[in-house]
């Protein structure tokens, strides 16, 4: 592991005793304790860079100051723009921003952009209920009111997720900072069911990732070897990332169940980064409190489960950094200038390469995977529902292979980074999933199978493993 790894993991488990200290204090000292923290954290991680997050902080509050009802729009261009100037800071000379000022400004990105998403829904309410005399009293999920400068710093540099994720939104934060009876809300046990799998999973990264280095793969030898060796090389180098990510966001997901962080009653069905997806009155006594059952899929970023055993290309993306995929379909999927499921998945894909970084590598992988989406949805519709069940069976079997291929493939793109790095890699393996897919595509299309948007399948589909084997 190197440095910049172990601070990250120190930060991710200082976070879980900091948790259970705030979980049942009062919404002031949550608020500004919480701040203060993530603030301590930030100077003492990324020093006078700090400048950059709050630099943007700024920006983004005068948009929605200036411009309520459309400062959504202007908050997305202010913040990816500032992202471009920040990355190109080396190129005029000026100082290179630490990584972890760069993981501060990425999820500083996302939560300032969904915070005048939020500040602009309350303003088209209030506009839509003065212009017909008629209040509905609180919506779901809406604001009460426009935060002030102060309240927006306390979000921004709340510790929660402050470098890793999870993401969530001023929404969010909100119902943590007035939570009822905080101490009805259960975490101890929640986080041990949570936390189980995490030692294992680094274990599992540090023995992977030292017998198959990444960088044995930028070494003129590695394309000595015969061609079933590189090929077999990248399932490795993507079960070391695998691994290294899991135990992050669960390390992430347990500092924020320490607090209490994003718990909301199972009946509100809560989705990972939105929230609650009904309303449900708050309870009116401890008693009442502790007789309801609690979930934290708001803050949840990773299925682990469903990455590695999901049958489809496109579920592996729903099932990973879940709260940042939920960002991206909200406010950037639904927006997309296209139609089509595919385009806009396309456009939504260069928008994610482009909130990761500059990387060639970055742009490679995520455009690979529209290909790869219209290629299974064109295959599947025309073929899968014709077979009998257990060649459906069978069909889910090899499509799951091809999809962990697939993500394999992708995956050497977004660890080598470099444009040379990565071609030169892929063209050692014959650029073997592209083909595979240009092939999927055009046989799907010539079978007449429809878009991966119009297909119904099987629920059979969705998983391989039985459910009692999830371990969430």
């Amino acid at each position: 592991m190197s440095p910049e790894e172990w601070t990250y993991l120190v930060v991710l488990l200082i976070s879980i005793p900091i948790g259970f200290l705030f979980k049942k204090a009062g919404p002031g000292l949550k608020r500004w304790g919480a701040a203060a923290v993530g603030l301590g954290l930030t100077l003492f991680t990324c020093g006078p860079h700090t400048l950059h997050s709050l630099i943007t902080i700024l920006g983004t509050w005068a948009l929605i100051q200036a411009q309520p009802c459309s400062c959504h729009a202007l908050a997305l261009a202010w913040t990816f723009s500032y992202l471009l100037f920040f990355r190109a800071l080396s190129l005029l000379g000026l100082p290179t921003p630490t990584p972890f000022t760069n993981a501060v400004q990425l999820l500083l990105t996302l939560k300032l952009v969904s915070l005048a998403s939020e500040v602009q829904d309350l303003h088209l309410a209030q506009r839509k209920e003065m212009a017909t005399g008629f209040s509905k009293g609180p919506s779901l999920g809406l604001l009460p009111d426009v935060p002030s400068l102060m309240e927006t710093l306390s979000y921004s540099y709340c510790y929660v997720g402050i470098m890793t994720g999870p993401f969530f939104r001023y929404r969010t934060y909100l119902d943590w900072l007035e939570q009822p009876f905080p101490g009805a809300v259960p975490s101890l046990r929640p986080l041990l069911r949570r936390a189980w799998p995490a030692p294992l999973f680094g274990l599992l990264f540090l023995l992977s990732s030292h017998l198959f280095p990444l960088e044995a793969v930028r070494e003129d030898a590695f394309y000595a070897r015969p061609l079933p060796a590189r090929l077999f090389y990248m399932i490795p180098v993507f079960f070391a990332f695998r691994m290294r990510f899991y135990v992050a966001w669960i390390a992430a997901e347990c500092g924020c169940i320490a607090a209490g962080f994003g718990a909301y009653p199972v009946a509100a069905k809560a989705r990972a980064g939105g929230g609650p997806t009904l309303q449900c009155p708050p309870p009116s006594s401890p008693e009442k409190a502790a007789s309801l059952e609690y979930d934290y899929e708001t803050i949840r970023n990773i299925d682990c489960y469903g990455t590695d055993f999901c049958v489809r290309v496109r579920d592996g993306m729903r099932y990973w950094n879940m709260t940042v995929q939920w960002w991206l379909a909200q406010y950037v999927y639904k927006s997309a200038p296209a139609r089509s499921y595919v385009l806009r998945s396309a456009w939504t894909m260069l928008l994610s390469a482009y909130w990761h970084g500059l990387h060639p590598g970055y742009y490679l992988s995520f455009l690979t995977i529209p290909l790869c989406l219209a290629a299974e949805g064109r295959l599947e519709s025309a073929l899968r529902g014709r077979l009998s069940p257990g060649g459906q069976k069978a069909w889910d079997w090899v499509h799951w292979f091809l999809k962990m291929r697939a993500y394999d493939y992708m995956c050497m793109g977004f660890v080598l980074l470099s444009l040379g790095d990565t071609v030169r890699y892929w063209a050692s393996v014959y650029f073997c999933v592209h083909i595979l897919a240009l092939a999927a595509l055009l046989l799907g299309l010539a079978l007449g199978g429809g878009g991966p948007g119009r297909r119904k399948t099987a629920p059979s589909a969705a998983s391989l493993a039985p459910e009692k084997l999830r371990e969430e």
